[in-house]
């Protein structure tokens, strides 16, 4: 896209009375000469624009359903989590309550608790063993002969020890059982506890889509019952974005109602009517401050910076000015069907004014607009009309007229308007220069001036 540039105020004072002196005699009749002099020029990049609102946000159906209720009217302003509409869904409904069955299941069965092996026998027959052992040693103890007294109780020594022996046995055996009883537990409560937490996913889930059958506003704003405005279709929404610059289309499709992912309720919202999953269900948009997207083209998208104002002209308001300013512009270009290479550029909107001085109305999202910005201003500087300066090889010239006689000299521009341009080196105010005919002087050529 090729963006023309012009000025917004160029007003030079010229040190003579009268522009252009018109030369006698033959050729130099079309060769006319003006005084350079002092002005204000601008220089103006044109880019077209789209307004756009502050935010906007689709709101779709949650789940498969139908309208419950509906507890605002079309066009309303609402406030951000304010109650839109509400819906009705038995298979949300069921499934809340089967994930509510599956988690108290769960929850039942998350402390997994197996039976130890019981070593209290082990205690009672140690006690009945110890007494025997004792008895045992008593009766030894009584035998006169000393020979067999000492067998007899090395004997008993003998048993006592094997009874030792047996009996860490049977009680490590009972300890390693109950140990692996223990890892046998805290792996099954492991599998219980994942299971829980499964469930309790599942649960959250349907809570969730059950909750959100009371339908939110999620931003304050206006809304827009519906997926698609009445009078309209969906593919007259489809043709009318795919004109827009694709840099928007994505916004606009969604001030419209519609998107390229999700279902449209078609006509008007009402009660009763059936919804299915992702279908449009309104829209709500805040246009509590209006903002603008412009493109501008490669070759002038340098001289736009943050900060720098324009004044914007609306298609649907003939006559009115809107003031703007720059706020961003975008790093990554986009390119047009024909190829051209372009970047976003945002601009925060101000009020405007019509041709009589009156505050112009608010604009509507999606409208289109040129916004006029001015990116770079001279005050005060040296200026000749733009017909002045022609182009020789890479450098800029003009035809500067002393003494009767055309001489070419090189000079540096700064800010470029349409019918001005300032001369940033290679003038000096109160010189002359062909301003006229350009194209058909020669170096030495005899000029008369004004």
């Amino acid at each position: 896209m090729v963006i023309t540039r012009r000025p917004l105020t160029a007003v030079v004072a010229l040190a003579a009375a009268g522009l252009l002196a018109a030369c006698s005699g033959g050729q130099q009749q079309d060769i006319g000469v003006a005084t350079v002099g002092r002005a204000t020029v601008t220089e103006v990049v044109e880019a077209p624009a789209n307004v756009v609102a502050r935010a906007s946000a689709e709101v779709t159906a949650p789940t498969s359903g139908r309208v419950l209720a509906i507890e605002v009217k079309d066009g309303q302003q609402v406030a951000a989590g304010q109650v839109l509409v509400r819906l009705a869904s038995p298979q949300a409904t069921s499934a809340l309550a089967q994930a509510q069955q599956a988690d108290a299941a769960a929850a039942a069965s998350a402390n997994v608790t197996l039976p130890r092996v019981d070593a209290s026998g082990l205690a009672a027959a140690d006690a009945a063993a110890q007494q025997s052992f004792a008895s045992a040693k008593a009766a030894a103890a009584q035998i006169p002969d000393a020979s067999l007294r000492a067998q007899a109780l090395a004997q008993i020594a003998t048993a006592q020890a094997q009874y030792a022996s047996a009996r860490a046995t049977a009680q490590r055996a009972v300890s390693n059982a109950n140990s692996g009883i223990a890892s046998l537990e805290a792996v099954a409560s492991s599998l219980a506890q994942a299971q829980r937490a499964s469930t309790r996913a599942a649960l959250a889930a349907a809570q969730a889509t059950v909750d959100a059958l009371v339908v939110k506003a999620p931003i304050a704003g206006t809304v827009v019952l519906g997926g698609v405005a009445s009078g309209g279709s969906s593919s007259d929404v489809s043709s009318l974005v795919s004109q827009l610059p694709s840099s928007v289309q994505g916004q606009a499709q969604s001030l419209l109602g519609g998107s390229s992912t999700s279902s449209v309720t078609s006509g008007a919202l009402t009660v009763g009517m059936p919804v299915s999953s992702g279908s449009t269900l309104l829209s709500v948009t805040d246009v509590s401050a209006l903002s603008l997207v412009a493109t501008v083209d490669e070759t002038d998208v340098l001289l736009v910076k943050p900060g720098v104002e324009a004044d914007v002209d609306l298609d649907a308001v003939p006559g009115a000015s809107y003031s703007a300013t720059v706020t961003s512009v975008d790093l990554a270009p986009t390119t047009s069907s024909r190829g051209g290479v372009s970047y976003v550029v945002r601009l925060s909107l101000g009020g405007g004014t019509t041709e009589t001085g009156d505050p112009a109305p608010a604009p509507r999202p999606g409208m289109s607009a040129v916004a006029s910005l001015r990116v770079l201003t001279a005050k005060d500087a040296v200026a000749v009309p733009a017909a002045a300066v022609f182009r020789d090889g890479n450098r800029d010239a003009v035809w500067v007229v002393a003494n009767g006689v055309a001489h070419r000299r090189d000079v540096v521009l700064g800010a470029q308007g349409e019918s001005e341009i300032q001369v940033a080196s290679g003038l000096a105010v109160g010189e002359q220069v062909v301003v006229k005919g350009a194209d058909k002087v020669t170096e030495g050529q005899q000029v008369e001036g004004g």
